[in-house]
């Protein structure tokens, strides 16, 4: 029996809730079934019936080299011949740890977690323990993974699926959550332990932080003495050697990664100075844990992918992502389509309405104004894979080469016509 994209997902739908694994793979918000995918090369997935495709999800972000990149499967392989898991230290948790805190100014220590959820819900925990503070601060549409006290008012799948929170989550779970509206700043004052802001907005489509916004945010916090956290899952090693604290010029006092230092494989982070991880045990009084941290392919594969990501390789990248969010504009412009493709280095959005949002309300008017359902669908049928839905960032890699962007612009022009 031959199988089908339409077969596997009836299948899966029997044993797996909705059919998916993540919220953010179902085709719910746009419609249709699922491509399931056999194998993945560069900048191409090819799904169970044997079509190409070229592929801006990458992952959500961690493939930033492309896929199945030769260095990172080696490293892969060369690592799992040795064993997948010691429970025990590796000399590769040792050498991504030195890479990353050589990167970032001012993070003197790093712990390696499994998940970017895993990074983000530890590093509050840090806050609050440093502090002796209980409350902290996001903003409305930062998606900072699926722990119960920040899942209210998060972008992402949060906001793909309509929903405001979750059901499970309990009112004391989230009593200590205040929600604010993104780059607007706050009111912070001497019960907050942590303000935690995706410096780039990326889990709304792509919003980036108004002047003064991030600066605002440092001095607020400094005084009163609450500590800032940049949630850089997605942004992380992705804009720059240094990340957004590199970009910005603003120096949070955590940071918490994931995607790109996995080099596909599920791997966070969470860091900070000396001082404040120093409250973490085995030397400080809060505790986090967890048996696969650090796992020694994911570090293998992480550490690969970073060691491949010099200024030059950051400087192709944003090259190929202006060619592509300036190609995408002016196909969108000569159709007429009212669409706005903001780029922040390497990230590209896509938003069809007049003007780029600033939060999450403008972000969602026109998210759910049911034209990226049809481009989407368009560009699928042309062989071009985006995110099923209008909450996701787009992800150029360093794999795309001139020749599939022209494949995608000519694509464009086709779908824009059409809408």
């Amino acid at each position: 029996m031959t199988t089908t994209n339409a077969s596997l997902f009836e299948r899966a739908q029997a044993v797996i809730p909705g059919g998916v694994n993540s919220p953010v793979r179902a085709f719910g918000s746009v419609g249709g079934i699922p491509y399931f995918v056999a194998r993945a090369e560069g900048p191409f997935v090819y799904d169970v019936e044997g079509r190409r495709y070229i592929d801006y999800v990458q992952s959500y972000g961690p493939s930033i080299l492309g896929h199945a990149h030769p260095a990172i499967i080696g490293a892969i392989q060369d690592a799992a011949v040795r064993g997948t898991s010691y429970g025990a230290p590796t000399e590769n948790e040792v050498l991504i740890a030195e890479e990353m805190t050589s990167r970032v100014a001012g993070m003197d220590k790093v712990r390696l977690v499994s998940s970017g959820t895993e990074a983000t819900m530890s590093a509050i925990r840090l806050a609050r323990g440093a502090t002796g503070r209980d409350k902290i601060i996001k903003f409305a549409g930062n998606y900072h993974g699926h722990s119960d006290s920040l899942l209210v008012a998060g972008g992402s799948g949060i906001a793909q699926q309509g929903l405001v929170g979750s059901e499970g989550v309990t009112a004391g779970a989230v009593a200590d959550t205040v929600v604010a509206p993104y780059n607007v700043v706050p009111e912070i004052d001497e019960s907050v332990a942590v303000v935690c802001v995706e410096p780039i907005a990326a889990n709304m489509g792509l919003v980036g932080p108004a002047p003064g916004f991030l600066e605002g945010l440092r001095d607020a916090c400094d005084a009163a003495g609450a500590l800032l956290m940049f949630d850089e899952v997605i942004t992380g090693f992705r804009l720059c050697r240094g990340g957004a604290a590199e970009w910005f010029g603003v120096q949070p006092d955590i940071w918490c990664f994931g995607k790109v230092i996995g080099g596909g494989l599920p791997m966070g982070a969470f860091g900070a100075s000396h001082q404040i991880m120093g409250n973490l045990a085995p030397l400080g009084g809060v505790y986090q844990a967890g048996t696969l941290s650090g796992n020694p392919l994911a570090t293998a594969a992480g550490l690969t992918a970073m060691q491949h990501l010099t200024v030059e390789a950051y400087d192709e990248l944003a090259a190929i992502a202006a060619r592509l969010a300036d190609g995408m504009q002016a196909a969108f412009d000569t159709a007429g389509v009212a669409a706005v493709v903001p780029r922040i280095g390497p990230l590209v959005g896509l938003f069809f309405g007049d003007t780029a949002p600033t939060d999450f309300d403008s972000a969602k008017a026109i998210c759910d104004n049911g034209v990226y359902a049809k481009f989407f669908h368009g560009m699928l049928d042309r062989g071009i894979t985006l995110a099923p839905g209008a909450y996701e960032a787009i992800f150029p890699s360093l794999a795309h080469t001139d020749a599939e962007i022209d494949e995608t612009l000519v694509a464009v022009a086709e779908v824009a016509a059409g809408l």
